[in-house]
């Protein structure tokens, strides 16, 4: 068994000024990409679960219990998110299915709502040994949330990490969610500013759209969780289309899906060796990252 807490890898990345890679899931068959990924490449990974994602599979325990089998049945060692929940009480239904974290989407709220919302969230989590990831503003792409140029404010930041107790933090330095080319431009400088105001490690959305050496100048500059997915869901879909378009008889879903299955895992190995350092090198072994240390944070469970 190799599921591990989020918050160990994620500290252990951010530690030795690397990144690790948050990778989301769709069905079954993306999850056990993305578990080969993560053998392959001989490094950790985090597997993530979107509220969309909920909201496709109609509940979220089904999924949810298929990813945690995954995860725990893999020789290498995995965590598994919630990305972007919306909605408290799912937040608080992944902690209660054995979450390593969650992330509490209250960006759209207003400031003084998101952080009351954000420490009800924070203290469930803790409680349960799980921890938290929000988000300050909004990270553009989907639904054209924030107009270009739009940036995370470092000292708001540093007031709402502080304010609300979250274990990470994503921020807004250029990224933009579903971008299906790697042209996006990331504000080094801001990142590094949020990095030197911020205690706690920050999470890069929307990096399907960032170039790779952008990525690895991200993590220099004090990034550590980088989410893609819409990149990986590219190259699954583009291994079923070759292989439908090269056996147009084909009817048995397996034969297509696989094809996909392993498209993603090699583009996610790839990425992983990118971002993520072998966290049980001999440089790391001073670190317990299967462990949590979770402050304790005042705030009421009610929703």
């Amino acid at each position: 068994m190799t599921l591990v807490p989020t918050i160990g890898l994620v500290r252990g990345a951010r530690a030795f000024h690397r990144g690790i890679g948050a990778f989301n899931v769709i069905h079954v068959e993306s999850a056990e990409a993305l578990v080969q990924a993560a053998e392959d490449a001989g490094r950790p990974v985090i597997l993530q679960l979107s509220e969309n994602c909920v909201r496709y599979h109609g509940s979220l325990e089904p999924i949810a219990r298929a990813m945690l089998a995954i995860a725990e049945s893999s020789s290498e060692l995995v965590a598994v998110h919630l990305d972007h929940a919306e909605d408290e009480e799912l937040a608080r239904s992944a902690v209660d299915l054995g979450f390593g974290s969650v992330m509490f989407d209250g960006a759209a709220l207003p400031y003084a709502e998101n952080v009351a919302a954000t420490r009800r969230v924070v203290a469930y989590a803790h409680r349960a040994g799980a921890s938290v990831e929000a988000e300050l503003g909004v990270i553009g792409g989907k639904d054209g949330a924030h107009a270009p140029g739009v940036r995370t404010d470092p000292g708001e930041a540093a007031a709402f990490s502080a304010e609300t107790g979250v274990d990470a933090l994503a921020v807004a330095v250029g990224s933009s969610h579903a971008m299906t080319e790697r042209t996006a431009s990331l504000d080094l400088g801001l990142i590094a500013a949020i990095a030197e105001a911020v205690a706690i490690p920050l999470v890069l959305h929307g990096s399907s759209g960032v170039p790779d050496e952008t990525l690895q100048a991200a993590i220099r500059a004090g990034m550590t969780k980088i989410n893609v997915s819409t990149h990986l869901n590219a190259a699954f879909t583009g291994a079923v289309r070759a292989t439908l378009d090269e056996q147009p008889a084909l009817v048995d879903s397996r034969r297509y899906v696989a094809a996909g299955r392993d498209a993603m895992a090699r583009e996610a190995a790839r990425l992983v060796g990118l971002l993520s350092p072998d966290l049980r090198s001999p440089d790391t072994d001073s670190l317990d990252i299967r462990t949590t240390d979770l402050p304790a944070t005042e705030g009421s469970d009610a929703p």
